[in-house]
């Protein structure tokens, strides 16, 4: 049985978790399905971190997505990260067929150290299975003083501006900027017009999605999380969503030699895992553009910041961070069925 601390609140519907609680559980679902030991640790603090910001699509919920991606053999459970200084500014991490948390954690300090000597870095992560955010990396890239950006592509379950059969995957770009003492500045958005795991959150819950988020198996807009995951997805914006989406195909598939979103589909086979593939990551010292200056430059970006919240605009990233002073206070509710379902997997 799944138990929790003594002072969680528990309802008929729901429990509340410190987020010490949601870190041993997710660790020990994680070793329990048989993810080595740093594998666990590396992928729990992914889903803490998205039951801490309320992003819960990337919560502990991501304990079944993980659990029927180890069942099908698709993600090697014990595979060790190997990083390869390429040159002055690249680096490349082979995940060998595991997790992309472990394989970034491998090879970040590389990657910050080359673009502190160079000004600006790269580092392609090859070969890695990924089902998580990208906010959790640049954020952490941008508390070293760096600005980041993040792609990967994924399966192919979005239909190209005009189309009506995936061909895209989800696609998100992430971005980090700096700002001292204060939280980054960081955004991360799937170039489809919602994140997948959003749909199958609508579809447990019985819930219709809203037009424009998907087509079904014939292409006409609907209404039905089933019919949406059978048929395509939509990217947002029509056809910008659509031309960062293949940017992102091109940028972290074929540039740095892994697949795109169709290819790792094909190389599921049916299997419904997590997708494998690339992730390209991009790291920017603003001191190697403005050496003494680099300071007062930034401070500019800070009157930019105040200039749009004086307005009453909503900087992104802001909500994650009130959730999560929130949730650090108060711990994160977790809904009983949730919970139900991951208990099942302890049955295993």
């Amino acid at each position: 049985m799944i138990t929790t601390m003594t002072h969680d609140a528990v309802t008929a519907d729901a429990v509340t978790m410190p987020l010490d609680d949601v870190r041993t559980l997710a660790r020990k679902v994680l070793l329990h399905l048989g993810l080595a030991e740093r594998h666990a640790n590396a992928v729990a603090e992914t889903m803490v971190a998205g039951e801490r910001d309320e992003c819960f699509s990337h919560g502990l919920y991501r304990l079944l997505v993980s659990a029927h991606t180890i069942s099908t053999g698709k993600v090697s459970t014990d595979a060790e990260p190997s990083a390869h200084d390429m040159a002055p500014a690249l680096v490349r991490v082979d995940a060998g067929g595991g997790y992309a948390q472990l394989a970034f954690e491998v090879g970040s300090p590389l990657l910050i150290e080359k673009a502190r000597r160079c000004g600006i870095a790269a580092m392609g992560i090859n070969n890695c299975v990924h089902f998580a955010a990208l906010w959790p990396e640049v954020e952490a890239i941008a508390r070293q003083g760096l600005v980041a950006m993040a792609f990967t592509p994924s399966h192919a379950w979005v239909a190209p501006a005009g189309g009506t059969k995936p061909l895209f995957g989800t696609n998100p770009v992430a971005f980090g900027w700096p700002r001292g003492a204060q939280n980054p500045f960081v955004f991360d958005f799937a170039t489809s017009a919602v994140a997948r795991g959003e749909i199958e959150l609508h579809r447990r819950a019985g819930r219709t999605i809203p037009i424009g988020w998907a087509v079904d198996r014939e292409g006409y807009p609907t209404i039905d999380p089933t019919e949406a995951l059978a048929g395509a997805m939509l990217t947002f914006g029509g056809h910008k969503g659509s031309a960062l989406s293949l940017m992102v195909e091109l940028i972290a598939g074929p540039l740095i030699g892994d697949m795109t979103s169709a290819e790792s589909l094909a190389a599921d086979d049916g299997a419904k895992a997590s997708p494998i593939g690339g992730e390209l990551i991009i790291a920017i010292d603003p001191e190697g553009f403005l050496g003494a200056m680099a300071g007062a430059h930034l401070e500019r970006a800070e009157a930019l910041f105040e200039a749009m919240t004086q307005q009453g605009a909503r900087l992104p990233s802001e909500r994650r961070y009130a959730a999560r002073q929130r949730s650090l206070a108060q711990g994160v509710t977790i809904s009983r069925a949730l919970l139900n379902d991951i208990e099942a997997l302890m049955q295993r």
